[in-house]
């Protein structure tokens, strides 16, 4: 299990500076490029696992690519090319300082919060009655932010956002339309695939010349959770768990191993066995996910595969 890649030090053409990820490693260089490198770095409660996930970099990439390909129509994006099934490369961009969360579904952190008896996430109310999994009336938009302290998400609401001055009232407009444009898309590509689009997140930032674009990923199992559709009613009318794609079944691992991320927890041991186990879900996710049978690359040199690609493309850009 050797074949991964956990970290990167590259010194590309007109590097200007690096930034290190939970799980992306972004290059800044001359001319607004930015080079965006996903490693298999595997991140769960806020918490990036010791060991790395083969082909989990690559899946990551090419999803959010192709997801990409599929909703520039209706907004806006980042990117440039792909010239490595690791990398991304694309326009440089500030980045608005806030995730924008969409749910269709009460699942995940927020039926957490509702079965603690909130019924109000990031301002946003939840109607009485819901059980784990059932879909809201209409999709609600839950914000999160970075902590002050840490790296951990924080729930925010849109009125505090503005308040904040974190985004202004024009532009959180903007990012509430793209971010349902999105959500509907990814849901009708989702049902052609036999799945629910059940929540998600989007990042957006903004280019040298003012446009609002979306950055990072989309619709990957890191950023998303899908169910089945298939028998999605029948398990809702007996309260059987839904069937998932995500990465929910690695939380669920982590909790029956006793760790959430808190103070004084520490990350079970994970086996190359179990490690393999998470690298042919990650690519059962992607299958299911595009409807195309995942190509895997080559993992022998990654390091040097990745930056032969990226020297290749940049000087030819």
């Amino acid at each position: 299990m050797n074949n991964t890649i956990i970290d990167t030090d590259f010194h590309f053409p007109g590097q200007k500076s690096l930034y290190k990820g939970k799980v992306r490693e972004v290059y800044a260089l001359e001319n607004d490029v930015m080079v965006m490198v996903a490693t298999d770095r595997l991140s769960a409660f806020d918490v990036v696992m010791p060991k790395g996930i083969p082909y989990k970099g690559q899946i990551l990439n090419q999803i959010a690519t192709k997801m990409m390909a599929a909703t520039a129509d209706i907004v806006p994006n980042w990117l440039m090319a792909t010239p490595d099934p690791n990398v991304a490369v694309g326009h440089a961009c500030e980045p608005f300082k806030v995730e924008m969360v969409i749910r269709g579904y009460m699942s995940g952190h927020a039926a957490r919060e509702y079965k603690a008896g909130k019924r109000s996430l990031c301002g946003v109310s939840m109607p009485e009655g819901m059980k784990e999994n059932d879909a809201f009336p209409e999709p609600i938009i839950t914000p999160a932010t970075k902590a002050e302290h840490g790296n951990h998400d924080e729930d925010i609401s849109k009125e505090d956002i503005i308040d904040r001055g974190i985004i202004s009232q024009d532009e959180y407009s903007i990012l509430e339309k793209y971010t349902r444009a999105l959500f509907q898309r990814g849901t009708e590509i989702a049902a052609e695939r036999g799945l629910i689009l059940v929540d998600t997140k989007y990042e957006f930032g903004k280019t040298k010349s003012g446009e609002i674009v979306l950055i990072d990923e989309i619709h990957t199992p890191d950023s998303s959770r899908y169910f089945y559709a298939e028998g999605y009613q029948q398990r809702q009318d007996v309260g059987e768990p839904q069937k998932q794609l995500s990465k929910e079944f690695v939380r669920q691992w982590l909790i029956q191993n006793n760790f959430q991320g808190l103070d004084g927890q520490t990350v079970p041991e994970m086996s190359d066995a179990y490690i393999g186990t998470v690298s042919e879900r990650y690519i059962e996710l992607y299958e299911n996910i595009t409807g195309e049978a995942f190509i895997k690359a080559d993992i022998s040199n990654i390091q040097h595969r990745i930056e032969k690609n990226v020297l290749d493309y940049l000087d030819n850009l």
